[in-house]
């Protein structure tokens, strides 16, 4: 299992387009993949899972990954946050 702390840093947060490219990209690994913020755990192949965390830019989020292809999903994913999930600051 792999841990690693990350902060939102596009300008809208994870709307519904973000949440889904998160989604989708990490639905295409085999590992378990969470979001944990302010207490709470939500599945992070779920589109209403991280949908419901209501992130906001410079909110802090911890990823956890956990199965046999960990550490290229954590690589991928946290590419895609770093590149503002893709979208242009509005």
């Amino acid at each position: 299992m792999i841990k690693k702390k990350v902060t939102i840093l596009n300008s809208s947060g994870l709307h519904a387009r973000p949440s889904a490219a998160l989604v989708k990209l990490a639905s295409k690994f085999k590992s378990d993949f969470y979001i944990h913020m302010y207490g709470y755990r939500v599945n992070g192949k779920s589109i209403l899972g991280v949908m419901t965390l209501a992130a906001e830019q410079g909110a802090e989020l911890v990823f956890e990954v956990d199965g046999p292809d960990e550490k290229e999903a954590l690589k991928n994913i946290l590419e895609l946050v770093e590149n503002k999930f893709g979208m242009q600051d509005e």
